[in-house]
């Protein structure tokens, strides 16, 4: 007597494991699975900047902040928003002196800097990028992020553009009406 499975065994087997590998892979959604580790990335770096300026404001015997810089939300009417690409440009600059995406010289922190570098966007691109926008006279600021899943759109915090018009942009600061 012969041991071992059949043909048709072996078929249905392998056919029953394909659809459950099916099943799994289309609930977890590795896209979507992706995209949400970019946006909490994205709001742990915003975080860490903010923290960054707060400490900076605390402890500067002189502090500034800048208005804007090489990655500055514009206010005039010819940007269809603070991520087009007629309002800012691609995040380059991670120094933490005035000539960083963030115009706040981090670099004069009582102790120094707490952050090495300015962070970026994990993807960095036209449409996923970080932007500032300060007003120097009222020591107030807003850092802005563009969140791609749908998870964090929905649920996570202080949101939108000009108070909370866009789901897509998380906003943290101490203004966020700017």
């Amino acid at each position: 007597m012969k041991k071992g499975f059949t043909l048709i065994e072996l078929v249905i087997v392998i056919a029953i494991l394909a659809i459950l590998a099916a099943v799994v892979v289309l609930t977890l959604n590795p896209a979507q699975l992706m995209a949400q580790a970019r946006d909490a990335q994205r709001i742990s770096d915003l975080g860490s900047v903010k923290s960054a300026i707060a400490l900076y404001l605390a402890t500067a015997t002189t502090p500034a902040i800048g208005a804007g810089g090489p990655n500055a939300m514009a206010s005039t009417t010819t940007c269809t928003g603070f991520f087009s690409s007629a309002c800012t440009t691609i995040v380059t600059s991670t120094l933490v002196t005035t000539a960083g995406w963030v115009p706040i010289a981090l670099a004069d922190t009582a102790g120094g800097s707490p952050l090495s570098a300015l962070p970026t966007d994990p993807t960095n691109n036209a449409t996923y990028q970080y932007a500032y926008k300060g007003d120097a006279t009222n020591f107030v600021y807003k850092i802005v992020g563009k969140l791609e899943s749908d998870k964090y759109k929905v649920v996570t915090g202080p949101m939108g553009t000009d108070g909370g018009n866009n789901a897509s942009n998380y906003e943290i600061g101490t203004n966020l009406a700017l």
